[in-house]
């Protein structure tokens, strides 16, 4: 009898709960189950089982589970964290309320800035200092400390955050008053220090991360925890990894230490799936967009490599990730997937307002009550009903049949909510509806590509999440890309993504001095010092220290300029550090991002970070193929009429599967339909496979 194994990959979305199982390192299993925002651990083990089941596998064949969650950024766009207090050097209790003098929207004279997520009576200033070279100015003053515990204590706090000035110099006061508060508050109570979160100069974002991290603690820990238990009750005894923001994954236990950590994770493991298929099928630079339920998200991938960030704010109605928008939420200096999110997807809600025009989301219906087909008792009309009603979605075949929907229900929502008070027809408005759709996930693509010195021509669009494929074709025309690739499985690639990303950590200290003139030799000693501690706490997930990766990467900044670049450290060919090249690769990065270069100016080093993964990990093993074609002849593959706009009108539009591609290119107007997705192939565009089974859509000339 065959062994089986499994490795699984689970994430929770805004409508459903997306499973993958990747069978002895080969063969991928999905199933789609609403998600069951009551209590979201639930879904999970109730899809697992469900899947198991589906294909006759057994609980003990389980290796490992990876997990995505929303749990984080959920709690934070709903304001629904931890209550939390902030503990602080005498002096700067309201750094957070000072923030940064930046504004998203510069003319918005009514612009209100985010609520601090601890208010002004939980900031408590401690009497201490440390100088800026690590230096005691003011030795701790351990009975303030104690005394503000006990207060804390009193007023049922669930977390404290501790930041003190400089402490990324000298974490002795923040170390020991952590102690302070653990023993007077004991272990329920969730403690958390800058220096461990994130050890690096600017008060403002060191301050606010770890306020944010403390206001996720409880909430991500308990989730975690509530998980494990739910997945041991059910005999899945494998050990829980978590999806990281940057990209990697962390044991469960880390996450609940660093909950800032993963805020974004459910996104980056779609853009690192992309990525890998990227390379494999040699689509080197790529833009992803992510739909699902919910929101788009879009991200750039370079020469095989995702773009990444440490500047995100969060809690701004939707995350941010821009270099060149600041102060729409509360900063987490922490690597990130550079992902551009907005709020579009198959549960945005259409409106009509005031002045007449069509609006679509940011709110969503989501899973529950859902759009108005699904007949959960949701009235309003959404992006989904849109669709259903173009005929571009079968109400017979969602989720593999899972999910029936009532087109009727389509159809009344939007003739009463949209086309009355517009006046337009039924066609018009849903196809309207679309457009608008497109056009707002077009601006998420601009914002890593064209905002970023990018021009979208020159990359390829890779479309994924539920709703993805549907409306590709449509924002690769509205940006004149001509070339769109939907991989296999894409209505659960986030989730099967999880499977090809390693274990990763990252760390990072301050090291602030000019690059010109710098000794190589010392900073490649500090350099090796944050990797002993890499290697360590790899070690202690059980890898080999040979068998771990580390990559070098240097805050690099123009002298006098206020935020930096991360770039990597260039090396020669004996390993010592490339001071030269290093600068040229700043200087290109810095021409890309804004414009402009300055090749004669001084550079300064601010930070110098470390990020290590174990290599040949079996998340890189899975490798999909192009699936063999059908015997099955054109005349008895369904059809529907679908409406394309007013330029084509209604037309007969032929019903097919991938495999159905793999006999040959076929013209449009097509409906490729799957499990998890439908592609839209709108007139224009040529659809076929690549040598993995992506599918293709190539623009005509025009």
């Amino acid at each position: 009898m065959t062994t089986r194994s499994f490795r699984v990959g689970a994430d929770i979305g805004g409508t459903f709960t997306d499973i993958t199982f990747l069978e002895n390192g080969e063969t991928v299993h999905s199933f789609k189950h609403p998600s069951t925002p009551d209590d979201y651990s639930r879904g999970i083990v109730d899809g697992i089982l469900a899947l198991l089941e589906r294909i006759g596998g057994r609980v003990s064949e389980i290796e490992e589970v990876v997990h995505a969650t929303t749990v984080a950024t959920n709690a934070i766009l709903e304001g629904k964290g931890a209550t939390t207090a902030l503990l602080t050097t005498r002096g700067f209790r309201d750094v957070l309320e000072l923030g940064r003098l930046r504004m998203p929207e510069l003319y918005n004279l009514n612009y209100e800035k985010p609520t601090p997520l601890v208010p002004r009576h939980r900031r408590y200033e401690i009497p201490e200092r440390i100088g800026a070279h690590g230096e005691v100015v003011l030795p701790l003053d351990e009975k303030a400390v104690a005394e503000v515990a006990r207060r804390i204590a009193s007023e049922g706090t669930r977390a404290v955050a501790v930041s003190f000035l400089h402490a990324y110099a000298n974490p002795q006061h923040e170390r020991r008053t952590c102690e302070i508060l653990t023993e007077i508050l004991g272990p329920d109570v969730f403690v958390s220090c800058s220096s461990d979160v994130l050890p690096e100069i600017r008060e403002y974002e060191r301050t606010s991360t770890v306020v944010v991290n403390a206001y996720l603690g409880p909430v991500v820990r308990s989730y975690l925890r509530a998980l494990t238990t739910r997945l041991r009750e059910a005999g899945i005894h494998a050990p829980l990894q978590v999806m990281q923001s940057s990209g990697g994954v962390m044991s469960a236990l880390a996450a609940s230490e660093k909950p800032a950590c993963i805020i974004e994770s459910g996104p980056a493991a779609g853009v690192i799936a992309a990525a890998r298929i990227g390379a494999a099928g040699s689509s080197s630079d790529i833009i992803t967009i992510d739909m699902g339920g919910t929101t788009a998200k879009a991200a750039i991938i370079e020469q095989g490599q995702p773009a990444r960030t440490t500047e995100y704010e969060v809690g701004a109605g939707i995350n941010i990730s821009s270099k060149l928008i600041k102060g729409g939420g509360h900063a987490v200096k922490l690597p990130f997937i550079d992902v551009s999110e907005i709020g579009a997807g198959g549960g945005s809600i259409i409106r009509v307002d005031a002045g007449g025009l069509i609006q679509v989301g940011p709110d969503s219906a989501g899973a529950v009550p859902g759009p108005a087909c699904y007949g959960a008792g949701g009235s309003r009309p959404t992006l989904t009903d849109a669709l259903v009603t173009l005929g571009y979605i079968n109400p017979e075949y969602i989720a593999g049949g899972a999910v029936r929907l009532d087109a009727a229900r389509s159809r009344q929502a939007l003739s009463e909510q949209v086309c009355a008070p517009t006046g337009l027809n039924l066609q018009a408005a849903a196809h309207g509806v679309y457009a608008i759709a497109a056009s707002t996930m077009m601006r998420a693509v601009k914002a890593v590509s064209t905002y970023r010195g990018r021009d979208p021509r020159d990359f390829t669009l890779f479309a994924f999440g539920g709703n993805g494929p549907a409306v590709a074709a449509e924002i690769a025309r509205l940006l004149d890309m001509k070339r769109v690739v939907v991989p296999s499985h894409p209505g659960v690639f986030s989730a099967l993504g999880l499977l090809y990303s390693t274990t990763e950590h990252d760390l990072m200290q301050t090291y602030f001095c000019a690059l010109d003139g710098i000794d190589s030799d010392e900073l490649d000693i500090a350099y090796r010092k944050l990797q002993t501690s890499m290697i360590a706490g790899l070690e202690a997930d059980g890898f080999a220290k040979d068998d771990i990766e580390i990559d070098r990467l240097a805050d690099l900044r123009y002298a006098g300029q206020a935020y930096e670049l991360t770039i990597a450290v260039a090396r020669h060919p004996d390993g010592a550090i490339d001071i030269a090249a290093t600068s040229e690769a700043f200087h290109r990065e810095h021409e890309l991002t804004y414009g402009h270069a300055s090749a004669g100016d001084p550079l300064e080093i601010v930070n110098i970070r470390v990020t290590g993964r174990p290599q040949g990990e079996s998340a890189t093993a899975y490798r999909p193929s192009a699936p063999q074609p059908l015997a099955a002849s054109p005349s008895t593959q369904p059809a529907r009429t679908c409406w394309f706009g007013a330029e084509w009108g209604h037309l007969p539009t032929p019903v097919i599967t991938r495999r159905d591609l793999a006999a040959g290119d076929r013209l449009s107007p097509l409906i490729v339909e799957e499990y998890d997705a439908t592609c839209v192939v709108p007139p224009g565009w040529t659809a076929g496979l690549d040598e993995l089974g992506n599918l293709v859509l190539t623009a005509s000339e025009r």
